[in-house]
């Protein structure tokens, strides 16, 4: 039987049945949703300057110049780069280290996509320029990870997204350990020791305290062998758990993630289509949504999309401590909420997720919409009610041949003022001869309360992370 709330009554109806008749109901699991409501809103939103990334020209952008690497035969190449994160303090607020401004992103070999590994950059505070990013190396030794003596670690192939901190005057990273097994994913850590040289050129002297942390409990959050049970690749089903972001609240550290909802608080399949609560707005618009989504070759991917915005707490040590309900789910609507980021502003929340539209069961939402959602709460772990009443942040529908196509947007809070810088990576990788994938110009979003929006007076270096001007001072 299943256990459901309609109209605030709760009832039971059986399993066996739900096969053949279509049962309504309402249930939130008393957490927020992206809704369909939200979603469909969008397309009458996104031309807007409030939420558009700016127009930049593509003769100004230019490949990183310490972006150096090798091929698997060796041979000295040009590395695309593209997801970044700075390293930043407990708020979330840019870190410097010894005086430099630090960058860790993912990198690798543009003739070889499963070629992707974390690397380290540096700059002098004060510095601007592209020019002036110099490049620490790679992260992890090929070794590193089966001298972790983690069984997780030792099946890892390529190193994914993540976030860095400076804790007590160390440099921690938290990435995603990815494995080619049915694309496993596992929260991740390290301490990144480093050295300085006297002609001012940062060295990394190898990682300490290398783990994983957590792969889902399948109740809460969806495991990769739930996934493979349940026919993996074959089934459409896009299984996630990456993209950790380190934060503090009231002395409790927490990593907050990408993943997909496991079973007890709302799995994906056919079932998850009569929910109410995925949907939004009245019974109505419910049916009619329904309806579209059942007629318009969208109704597998609606069924199968069960993204969230997950957290947990972790313990001193970096090690699990507790498994928490996600903060946001999007049930119905996606399977992909990347880049989750999170920090606090004037006494709120804000947290933040980069969105394809290839991935969105949602009428009038295309293939080449790119989106930054956001949403604000007065509490770090519930409570998130979308900005700009629907989510809609930032928005981008280059084609992926574009060189100005930018994906990956990180908003990073400044010392002072409502001004975030936003940065991002831009050309998409294979697409271009000479053109490497690279940091993106950076923006400034302003953030009132519950509103955003983009200043398109302000454009910042590529791959620019702080602001030395008083933020009060740009055109709103």
């Amino acid at each position: 039987m299943y256990e459901v709330l309609y109209n605030n009554k709760k009832g039971f109806v059986r399993a066996a049945d739900t096969a053949t008749k279509p049962y309504s109901y309402t249930e939130g699991y008393g957490l927020s949703h992206i809704t369909q409501a939200q979603m469909e809103q969008l397309p009458q939103q996104q031309n807007s300057n409030q939420f558009k990334v700016p127009v930049f020209d593509q003769n100004t952008i230019r490949n990183i110049s310490s972006a150096k690497g090798e091929d698997k035969f060796s041979n000295l190449i040009d590395l695309d780069v593209w997801d970044t994160w700075p390293l930043q303090d407990a708020n979330g607020q840019v870190a410097t280290y010894n005086g430099y401004n630090i960058v860790f992103g993912l990198a690798g070999d543009p003739n070889d996509a499963d070629d992707t590994k974390v690397y380290m950059f540096y700059q002098k505070v004060g510095e601007k320029s592209i020019d002036s990013w110099k490049l620490a190396g790679r992260v992890f030794k090929d070794s590193d990870k089966f001298a972790a003596n983690d069984p997780i670690l030792k099946q890892e192939t390529q190193e994914w997204s993540g976030s860095a901190m400076l804790i007590d005057g160390e440099i921690r990273l938290f990435y995603t350990s990815f494995s080619n097994h049915y694309s496993k994913q596992t929260l991740a850590t390290a301490q990144v020791n480093v050295s300085e040289a006297d002609d001012e050129t940062i060295k990394i002297e190898g990682v300490e305290d290398h783990k994983s942390i957590f792969d889902g409990d399948g109740k809460t959050y969806q495991n990769v062998q739930q996934f493979i049970d349940e026919g993996a690749y074959g089934t459409g089903d896009n299984h996630t758990l990456r993209d950790p972001h380190y934060i503090e609240d009231n002395g409790h550290k927490y990593l907050v993630f990408e993943a997909n909802t496991g079973t007890e608080i709302g799995y994906h399949g056919d079932k998850s289509l009569y929910n109410t609560a995925y949907y939004g707005d009245d019974d109505n618009y419910y049916l009619e949504t329904q309806t579209k989504l059942f007629n318009n070759g969208k109704k597998q991917l609606a069924s199968l999309a069960n993204g969230v915005l997950g957290i947990i707490e972790i313990n001193d040590d970096f090690t699990l401590k507790n498994v928490l309900n996600p903060l946001i789910t999007s049930n119905t609507v996606t399977d992909e909420i990347e880049r989750a980021n999170v920090f606090k502003l004037d006494g709120k929340w804000y947290l933040f997720t980069s969105s394809r539209g290839n991935k969105m069961a949602v009428d009038g939402i295309t293939g080449e919409d790119i989106y930054m959602l956001g949403y604000v709460s007065d509490s770090l772990t519930g409570g998130y009610k979308p900005l700009n009443d629907t989510g809609l942040v930032l928005y981008m529908n280059l084609p992926k041949s574009d060189v100005t196509f930018t994906y990956a947007h990180y908003a990073i809070p400044q010392k002072q003022g409502n001004d975030v810088v936003v940065t991002s990576y831009m050309t998409n990788r294979g697409e271009h001869l000479t053109r490497r994938t690279t940091f993106a110009p950076s923006f400034l979003i302003n953030i009132q309360g519950s509103t955003t929006k983009v200043n398109h007076d302000k454009i910042l270096e590529q791959g620019q992370i702080t602001l030395e001007e008083d933020a009060s001072s740009y055109k709103k």
